[in-house]
């Protein structure tokens, strides 16, 4: 695969690349310019904006942050371009009136901050509740479990929405990873394919986390650890790709119980392989 190829520069976002040029089990690869994956994408700047809008014809953003992380950061650069649709799926289960994640609250303000322990899963230790779920499946496998709908409503966008799309959450690394491992496995890539595109991220880890602590929404909860410990692993996702196995028959049984059809496995890889 021809990474040079596949990263995207900006001077707004750090961790942009394409899904294309990644192998298929058929001996093919992915097509580029369809569906990218990136970090946040509230520092982009006007070139930026020109550059994935005109230039890479970008006309999708599946936007994988929770409900007060959006609040939080303000309205993107992105959300005034005509041409660009947004779709907010978060990966969260809901909670209060005016948050998606766990923690409730009150119906007359807005939230202060975020949990970045569900934000940033890399972040703080799981509740009691998960951790035995998180011994055996990992902590991607509670995205699909809390938010099939959001995870499938993300996976139509790139399927069957006219224009490239790009997939982001914060960091671009777990939300995002999981979103793209799951489109390359419809797609066809092979196994190892999925997991060198996860952790190509760690190429990046250092300026990503320099973005986030540059955001008070994210800053407070980063202090103090190093880049080191927040490195996308290959076991992670081959935990997570493992899980589905296991208890689904893969990803595309997994799909399949939540209402994946035959009809958008076939435009998501129209899409992706052509």
């Amino acid at each position: 695969m021809n990474d040079s190829k596949r990263w995207i520069t900006l001077d707004g976002a750090v961790n942009v690349r394409d899904l294309g040029g990644l192998e298929t089990v058929d001996g093919g690869t992915t097509r580029h310019g369809r569906v990218f994956r990136s970090d946040n994408l509230q520092g982009l700047t006007e070139g930026d904006v020109a550059k994935l809008v005109g230039e890479l014809k970008l006309r999708h953003v599946v936007d994988l942050r929770s409900g007060p992380e959006v609040r939080l950061e303000g309205p993107g650069p992105l959300t005034r371009v005509p041409e660009v649709e947004i779709h907010h799926h978060t990966l969260f289960a809901e909670g209060g009136r005016y948050t998606d994640v766990d923690a409730d609250v009150s119906p007359d303000r807005e939230p202060e901050g975020i949990e970045a322990d569900k934000v940033l899963p890399w972040q703080g230790e799981p509740s009691e509740d998960d951790l035995a779920e998180l011994r055996v499946t990992g902590y991607y496998y509670l995205y699909l479990r809390d938010r099939p709908d959001s995870v499938l409503a993300a996976l139509r966008v790139l399927a069957h929405e006219d224009g490239a799309a790009i997939v982001h959450c914060a960091a671009g690394k777990d939300r995002t990873g999981v979103v793209c491992a799951l489109a390359l496995e419809v797609a066809g890539a092979t196994r190892e394919a999925i997991v060198t595109d996860y952790v190509a991220t760690g190429e990046r880890i250092e300026a990503i986390l320099d973005r986030l602590r540059a955001s008070e929404t994210y800053r407070s909860d980063l202090d103090g650890r190093p880049a080191s410990s927040h490195l996308p692993r290959a076991e992670f996702m081959r935990q997570f790709l493992r899980t589905l196995d296991e208890r689904f028959d893969g990803p595309m049984g997994w799909l399949a119980r939540h209402g994946w059809t035959d009809a958008d496995t076939a435009a998501l890889r129209a899409r992706l392989r052509g």
